[in-house]
């Protein structure tokens, strides 16, 4: 890998990378504090399409941003997610929602629940807004794959492209939002390096027999150094013939993700990883077509070639096949007119036209954030200060449970689990002392997502912000017409409906060994008895179920050593202990 480059500083490299867009592109802007690329306002009303990521992978996301493709892209620091804060303030401050928003993000852990999370924040102040999710890569199998199931790769520039191509029509919510899934469910990519990369700012390993050598190519690599599913000496045609294997050949049941016949319609995209010559990816392109027309007798009618998504200079690419499917929209709507729609994005080919520049100096948004953060009310309606009382029970009870959770996560995790679920519990507790009483459970709720968003981070913290705010959607929606108390059937109503958002974020179920073990039997048995006694005796009984459970998911995953098998789940214990003390604060 080559360790040298003209900003070493990856802050200052990243900042300033951002900062060049709006200078080749009048048409948007940027709020470096929250590294946000957005359309300025003046143009038609439509839906919003929001995507974003880790730096590193340009021109995605940053410089697709313009009429016909994205109206907002969040960024995090090099190869890592945006925080879900970002993301929020670009939903709700920097993009037109009075039409909806459509959050297009790829498949890693990081940016779905970080997306996620503002996503549901979003949702439960009262806007419409829906996420898709595109895993289209085939380097890794179904077997190694597992729940995480296939990363996003750039495929991924297609789905957005579709849908940015319908949103500037005017469509709808529902209908952008079904076609970009559409797109997404047809697309299958794989990707090929000669080398890793080195990200600025980190210190140059030892090469050692991670780094491939010389002669070597690895078939499947991520955008993010990630390795794939071999390493082999070939040439080009071996090497091509082996990626379109993995996405064509029907008899490979571990990596087959997508039938294409040649009656199909086929749109072929060759992606630059960021180091390869366009001569060379003109070479490339050249083999790819010949070998998709003399295999697999299958003839493009597009072929895209050049830098869309990239992994820094990685030298490599991308082969992306998009079966083309009915949008069923009628005259002007299929994916291949789509694709084929203007955009006015520096990051694509269409050029920006003189009358942009000439309104290039229109002011950038002004948002009254007060305005813009204040929470709707809602007609349910609870006892403020039994809800304290109950609270305060339940937290006390988690605090006190601190040290079993972190001496388990001590075994199983990184010993950080109880320490988080303490700083959330006496941040919230703070919260309850400090903020003036309310009898809108919605209000109340949000007091305390609040709290959680700003206190509670990594995985843990994620899913809880996620989850509650998923809650605050679910009560919404089971608000009566007019003033009535909460009921414990409104409150199981709006937790299986939580339950089942967070389910499009993790892949964590029952027997997995996470919190899923304690929450779900919560949320199930209150949601058929009504009763919480009983549905928190249901949390510890899945609790202490995970004893001896071997982990799909999360750190314990990685754990090699001894012990886990006699400590349970921390998330699941600490949640099962919060909840238990809620039952208890009932009962006094």
């Amino acid at each position: 890998m080559s360790a040298k480059h003209f900003i070493n500083d990856p802050t200052h490299l990243v900042n300033t990378a951002l900062s060049s867009i709006p200078l080749t592109n009048p048409a948007v802007a940027c709020d470096l504090e929250n590294k946000i690329i957005y359309r300025k306002p003046g143009h038609a009303p439509q839906v919003s399409i929001i995507s974003g990521g880790g730096s590193g992978h340009e021109p995605s996301f940053a410089s697709f941003v313009g009429h016909g493709l994205l109206s907002g892209a969040v960024a995090g620091t090099i190869f890592a997610s945006p925080s879900a804060e970002q993301v929020r303030r670009c939903i709700l401050h920097r993009v037109e929602k009075d039409k909806g928003v459509l959050v297009v993000v790829m498949n890693y852990t990081g940016d779905v629940l970080n997306f996620g999370m503002a996503v549901e924040k979003a949702r439960a102040s009262g806007l419409e807004v829906d996420m898709v999710v595109v895993g289209d890569d085939a380097g890794v199998g179904r077997a190694k794959g597992g729940k995480v199931g296939r990363r996003g790769i750039a495929g991924t520039v297609l789905v957005q492209k579709v849908a940015g191509a319908l949103a500037a029509k005017g469509a709808s919510l529902k209908q952008v939002s079904d076609t970009a899934q559409l797109t997404a469910n047809n697309l299958v990519s794989i990707g090929s390096s000669l080398s890793h990369v080195h990200v600025p700012g980190r210190n140059v390993a030892e090469t050692g027999d991670d780094e491939l050598k010389e002669s070597e190519v690895e078939i499947g690599m991520g955008i993010h150094n990630e390795p794939g599913s071999e390493r082999k000496t070939t040439d080009l045609p071996g090497l091509v013939k082996t990626m379109l294997s993995h996405c064509l050949d029907a008899s490979d049941k571990d990596r087959n993700f997508l039938q294409i016949s040649p009656n199909d319609e086929v749109v072929l995209l060759v992606n630059n990883l960021g180091g390869v010559s366009v001569l060379e990816l003109g070479g490339i392109t050249n083999e790819v077509v010949g070998q998709l027309a003399k295999d697999w007798n299958i003839k493009p009618v597009r072929v895209l070639a050049g830098t869309f998504m990239t992994s820094l200079n990685g030298l490599g690419f991308s082969i992306s096949l998009l079966k083309v499917t009915d949008t069923e929209l009628g005259a002007g709507n299929s994916m291949l007119e789509l694709l084929a729609a203007p955009a006015e994005a520096s990051g694509w080919s269409a050029a920006v036209t003189s009358e942009t520049w000439q309104k290039g100096e229109t002011s950038t948004k002004q948002v009254d954030h007060a305005v813009a953060d204040e929470v709707q009310p809602s007609n349910l309606r609870l006892d403020p200060g039994l809800a304290k009382s109950v609270l305060t029970t339940g937290l006390n009870r988690l605090i006190a449970a601190e040290p079993d959770i972190t001496n388990y996560d001590t075994i199983v995790g990184d010993g950080d689990c109880g320490i988080g679920l303490k700083r959330g519990a006496e941040a919230i507790l703070k919260m309850l002392d400090k903020t003036k009483e309310t009898d809108d459970v919605v209000i109340f709720l949000q007091n305390i997502i609040q709290v959680v968003e700003v206190t509670m981070d990594g995985t843990s913290g994620a899913i809880y912000a996620i989850f509650l705010n998923a809650l605050a959607h679910g009560l919404r929606q089971n608000s009566p017409s007019s003033p009535q108390p909460v009921t414990p059937a409104t409150w199981g109503k709006a937790l299986e409906s939580s339950l089942q958002s967070l389910s499009k974020y993790t892949p964590a179920q029952p027997g997995d060994r996470t919190l899923i073990d304690a929450l779900d039997p919560f949320v199930k048995t209150l949601s058929k008895s009504g009763d919480i006694e009983s549905s928190a005796r249901a949390a510890e009984d899945g609790a202490k179920g995970t004893k001896g459970m071997k982990a799909s998911l999360g750190r314990t995953v990685y754990v090699g050593g001894e012990g886990w098998q006699e400590v349970p789940d921390p998330g699941a214990h600490g949640l099962a202990e919060l909840l238990l003390g809620l039952s208890e604060g009932l009962r006094k």
